[in-house]
């Protein structure tokens, strides 16, 4: 059974919003949510009760129509910013009259986040009245009493400069970080950036060290400004992963096309090794059992910005396309798309985030494992988070009732059968347990680790980066001249 927490002094969000939305088409059928208990019950005999779901039809706020089966995304209608071509003309001139404000490359993340729907029902960078239901309720209330999800405030900081600058102005223009305008922002509202307040209640610490404070928040300015978004065109990096960016409505049109009955997300900032593997095939043939017909797995490695000594995103990608072509995951039920919003290793409180943006996307089951979102204490040798917390918080989370969460069980290498198994408490000394320091490793030496580890094609694309590292860092070094 979900567990509905009610707050009832959130302010309604769309009372700040001045923008009308089409509403959602749903069929006529009575739905019942398989919840709160893992898939790996260990107990054969667990009752699943199914739903007879129909097909619903969800309209973007553009008037597209986007047919699902299966999970309808926050607050009823797909939130689309984009202005449609024909209009961009027009658009583009206006934003070249208004106040300029000045987009960082992460802010820029976060406008193709929100233009895209990822963080339906917002359209905007959030004024205060939402900035402060996402920071201290991590949700936000709908008009028709609703929660929404929204445990991540996103925002848009401006300094003292800027805020001059724009005056009683009501709209700005956004500009990249290329000097290119990307968008407008309307009926815009300027309020205080209280940063000690906005790092302890997202990350509950306010230690030095953490990379999106100290690559975001530190530098910014005094001010946030929010306000409704008008993105001129589709936000594009010309990295040659752009066609990995399917926005959620794109995915909701894959999956209806594939005739999916069930979508489970998996969201990895790392190389894919064989006990991941291992797992989503295992959540799939679960599904299955459950009485799904196809479930379709969403491979959805997160895109913007990660800390340093993370493998890159182009490394991650290349590494995760030998993991498909080397037969470990089945192309013809895996979709590979990059999620394309930064990440702020806030733990419990940013995985809720990662849930409520795949349910915009389409959905209905998410895999959450150890520690999910978080890191090491920046200052301290232990977790920043208990690795038992995101689990725990996903499945009571306000405005998540409707996705089911799958905790997943930990995988490490047998060294009696050779390959990655899922840990057996009962002979524990027969498993290796690999870190991501020891993965290092290996590859720096270009070494190999365990047979069975990781697929050969995907183990390739690690050394050759990793040593590519060492090459470079010997580069640096300062000459020795000798006496």
């Amino acid at each position: 059974m979900s567990l509905t927490i009610r707050l009832q002094h959130i302010t309604a969000y769309t009372s700040s919003r001045n923008t009308t939305t089409t509403k959602t088409k749903k069929s006529n059928y009575n739905t019942t949510k398989i919840r709160a208990k893992s898939i790996y019950s260990h107990n054969p005999l667990t009752p699943i009760v199914f739903c007879n779901r129909k097909m619903s039809i969800t309209h973007t706020t553009a008037g597209e129509v986007v047919k699902s089966s299966l999970i309808d995304p926050d607050g009823g209608s797909l939130v689309d910013l984009i202005v449609p071509e024909n209009e961009r003309g027009v658009k583009a001139s206006e934003a070249e009259s208004l106040p300029k404000v000045r987009l960082t490359k992460i802010d820029l993340e976060w406008v193709h986040v929100i233009s895209e729907g990822w963080a339906s029902p917002l359209r905007g960078f959030m004024r205060e009245n939402e900035y402060l239901q996402s920071l201290h309720f991590n949700c936000l209330r709908l008009g028709d009493g609703s929660l929404a999800n929204m445990s991540l405030p996103i925002v848009l900081a401006i300094d003292d400069d800027t805020k001059e600058k724009i005056g009683s102005s009501p709209d700005v223009g956004l500009v990249g970080p290329n000097g290119d305008l990307v968008s407008i922002l309307k009926r815009i509202e300027m309020y205080k950036h209280n940063k000690e307040e906005r790092i302890a209640r997202t990350w509950g610490t306010t230690a030095p060290g953490l990379p999106y404070v100290e690559e975001v928040i530190t530098p910014a300015g005094n001010w946030l400004i929010g306000g409704d978004l008008e993105v001129l065109k589709e936000i594009k990096y010309n990295d040659g992963l752009d066609h990995y960016r399917l926005s959620p409505r794109q995915l909701r049109k894959e999956f209806d096309r594939r005739e999916a009955d069930a979508v489970f997300a998996f969201q990895l900032r790392n190389p894919i090794h064989n006990g991941h593997a291992l797992l989503m095939n295992d959540t799939r043939r679960r599904l299955v059992e459950m009485g799904y017909k196809n479930p379709i797995l969403l491979l959805h490695p997160l895109g913007g910005f990660t800390k340093a000594d993370d493998v890159p995103l182009d490394v991650r990608m290349e590494q995760h396309s030998k993991v498909l072509e080397d037969g470990v995951l089945d192309p013809e039920t895996t979709i590979v798309a990059i999620f394309p919003s930064p990440m702020h290793y806030a733990g419990p409180t940013e995985v809720q985030w990662h849930a409520k943006a795949r349910v915009n996307a389409g959905a209905n089951f998410y895999i959450v494992g150890r520690d999910p979102a978080g890191m090491g204490h920046p200052t301290e040798k232990r977790d920043l988070y208990d690795p038992d917390h995101g689990k725990k918080v996903l499945s009571m989370a306000p405005g998540l009732e409707k996705l089911n969460i799958l905790p997943f069980r930990v995988a490490a290498y047998d060294t009696v059968a050779k390959r990655m198994a899922f840990f057996d408490p009962s002979r524990a000394q027969d498993f290796l347990f690999i870190s991501g320091t020891k993965m290092r490793n290996y590859a720096k030496s270009g070494g190999n680790p365990p047979d069975g580890f990781m697929c050969a094609g995907g183990w390739q694309v690690l050394v050759k980066y990793y040593q590519s590292l060492q090459a470079e860092e010997a580069k640096q070094q300062p000459a020795v001249v000798s006496a």
